[in-house]
């Protein structure tokens, strides 16, 4: 096995707000706390240390104990959970939605980012206790973005007209998902681990969220994983003071819209607030709170609340009230004593649209850390990418960049017209000068001559790469037929692929390897040959 560190703006595939703020670019810098280091950390535990209280952690542990009571939990789980009473744990934390299966690959990356952060910040300060967390996206309503996995370029798919938030959701109709993707799997061990894994998780637990966590801790409990459902009313309960400002004062909103102006001049805004950034939930039904009329209305529905209404319901049932998109990362600071959120770029990027929200409420900020990324290149593959003389680094390149590039290399011809384009200029430089000390109107002219002449040999030069592609049709098909195999639809493969093709080839080996060489600190694009 061989490990390669690339930086994230080599791949091409991260956005430039990532890429400033892992420059720490002074545009950034307004929308972020401590940056993810070590001497960061330090700064953030001394930070959340003033500001969680003791009786947060009891209602925290409180909550967890009643959940685990669902699953088999390891003894670094249970230890992980009882720590959290004490005032000098903290928590690292990832969140993702409840994907089939768990869906993208990058569910794995993002666990074991939390994982070994943990671990990590556990040698750094010895004093200190740090658990890893998986926050569940149980309120989540967007049951299209879930019911789905990719296994070896096929769709497995759950079809469901249940509504709500997914977490709620009946596992009904996964027990005949199971026994389609069960006929794709074979017989071997690593098979049969993933199809009693897939059943024990959607055949055995009656809910998405029970089935979800189900999966999570039989693939991460050894590590002392802790999964949180925040779809709960003790928990919602130590939220109420937040919902009711927003309700009053939509705060979120006018908080966030300010810093959206900020933002927008350099970089592309992922999430824009409503007026109040809370849904309604209640069974088959997830709807935005509106205020019209001096009325509170639940959208699309004939619910209504008088102020006094409105506010005697969050007193008695706070777990009817479900934080957006904008709010969910508030209520996580909220009730967790969290250090670090641990996301990918476009996650990170709405959380930057959020620093001044948490200033405003008096809630510390968490450090942002991109999470790790991955790609994986099997033996094959990579003695192929040898063979064609392609770096790891430019498997990455666009594909019409790469075989351009490939085509040039190996061509007995020069195709890079770059020496008649730069004797060309140079020709019309002279012109240029000539008509400046003649007649400055015959300048224009000149101009569009060169700019003509210039097409004319880029022009010239693709004909020419393109006849030349064709003669060298077999190394074309080669090259994009291996770099389709890495990059399916030409985007990464934690984005397409799911966990079970590769645990299905390596078995457990596969997430040992993967823990034991990921490096959230070290803030770079892992490739792993294997």
């Amino acid at each position: 096995m061989k490990v390669t560190h690339i930086p994230f703006k080599n791949t091409g595939f991260f956005s430039k707000t990532m890429l400033d703020y892992l420059e720490k670019s002074e545009k950034t810098t307004l929308f972020y706390g401590e940056f993810p280091s070590i001497e960061g950390f330090k700064n953030q535990i001394d930070y959340k240390s003033n500001t969680f209280s003791s009786t947060t952690r009891t209602t925290l542990v409180s909550v967890l104990k009643k959940q685990y009571k669902k699953v088999e939990s390891s003894i670094k789980t249970q230890q992980n959970i009882d720590d959290l009473l004490l005032d000098n744990t903290f928590t690292i934390t990832t969140g993702h939605q409840l994907n089939l299966f768990t869906g993208p690959l990058y569910f794995l990356y993002k666990i074991l980012s939390v994982i070994n952060l943990s671990e990590e910040l556990k040698t750094a300060f010895p004093t200190k206790k740090f658990v890893p967390i998986y926050w569940m996206a149980t309120e989540d309503h967007d049951f299209e973005e879930i019911n789905f996995f990719n296994f070896k370029d096929k769709k497995v798919q759950w079809n469901s007209s249940q509504t709500g938030g997914v977490g709620r959701f009946s596992t009904d109709g996964l027990a005949e998902v199971c026994k389609v993707f069960s006929t794709h799997l074979g017989t071997t061990k690593n098979a049969e681990f993933l199809k009693e894994l897939f059943t024990n998780g959607y055949v055995k637990y009656t809910n998405l969220a029970d089935a979800t966590r189900y999966i999570a801790n039989q693939l991460f409990k050894e590590y002392g994983l802790v999964i949180v459902d925040a779809d709960d009313a003790t928990l919602k309960k130590e939220f109420t003071p937040f919902v009711e400002q927003e309700l009053l004062e939509q705060t979120s909103f006018n908080e966030v819209s300010k810093t959206i102006l900020e933002l927008e001049n350099s970089y592309k805004i992922q999430v824009n607030p409503r007026e109040i950034n809370l849904f309604y939930i209640s069974e088959g039904i997830r709807e935005r709170i509106i205020f019209e009329d001096g009325v509170y209305k639940v959208n699309n529905t004939v619910i209504s609340w008088s102020k006094n209404e409105i506010f005697a319901l969050l007193a008695t049932n706070p777990e009817c009230f479900s934080p957006n998109v904008i709010m969910r990362p508030l209520y996580q600071e909220v009730i967790l004593p969290n250090l670090c959120y641990v996301g990918g770029g476009g996650e990170l990027a709405y959380w930057m649209q959020l620093k001044g929200y948490f200033d405003k409420v008096a809630i510390p900020f968490p450090m942002l850390l991109l999470r790790n990324s991955v790609q994986i290149v099997s033996e094959k593959q990579s003695k192929k990418l040898e063979k064609l003389n392609i770096s790891l680094e430019e498997m990455f390149v666009n594909q019409s960049d790469l075989l351009a590039k490939k085509i040039k290399e190996v061509s007995s011809i020069d195709l890079d017209f770059s020496a008649q384009k730069e004797f060309l200029q140079q020709q019309f430089s002279d012109l240029k000068n000539i008509a400046k000390k003649t007649d400055v109107s015959f300048v224009g002219a000149v101009n569009a001559q060169e700019k003509k002449q210039l097409n004319g040999l880029d022009n010239l030069e693709k004909r020419l790469l393109r006849a030349e592609k064709r003669k060298q049709n077999e190394l074309v098909d080669r090259i994009t037929t291996l770099q389709n195999e890495l990059l399916p639809n030409q985007s990464l493969e934690e984005r397409q692929r799911n966990f079970s093709e590769f645990y299905l080839a390596y078995g457990q080996e596969f997430i040992k390897v993967l823990k034991d060489n990921l490096r959230p600190l070290q803030l770079e694009f892992t490739v792993l040959e294997l």
